[in-house]
């Protein structure tokens, strides 16, 4: 649905587990942070939504499937593209590669909410157009 969008993740020694290998949580963390830049690659800052419009999103469902490790100082890149959305949510299908390795892939839905009453609110169309 949107174009695929990429952001490069270094592991660094904080994000492995006693191994030397990327802590599980922290897959969803680097699509956290690539879901954010998606954002701002766009033109939306999540501080000044929240300020400006009283929105925010929130993760209502993860699904992850883990195929292969990442280690102490590999170079990834995330990817973040839209699948789906709702009036109210958006479903984000990502990918974490070391180079052609597929590592991980998720299927995140996020939920536009109100800031004060954390009730769903209608995502603005300003934000579902310029992510198209």
């Amino acid at each position: 649905m949107s174009s695929l969008f990429q952001w490069p993740v270094r592991v660094y020694y904080e994000d492995t587990d006693v191994g030397g290998v990327v802590y599980y949580a922290n897959y969803l963390k680097f699509m956290e942070r690539a879901r954010t830049e998606y954002l701002r690659a766009r033109g939306f800052e999540q501080d000044r939504l929240m300020a400006e419009d009283g929105i925010m999103f929130a993760v209502v469902n993860a699904e992850l499937t883990f195929r292969k490790a990442a280690r102490f100082n590999d170079l990834l890149h995330v990817s973040c593209a839209i699948a789906e959305h709702t009036r109210t949510t958006v479903r984000f299908n990502q990918e974490v590669r070391r180079g052609e390795d597929l590592l991980c892939d998720g299927r995140i839905r996020a939920a536009c909410l109100d800031v004060h009453s954390l009730r769903p609110r209608p995502i603005p169309d300003r934000v579902l157009e310029a992510a198209a």
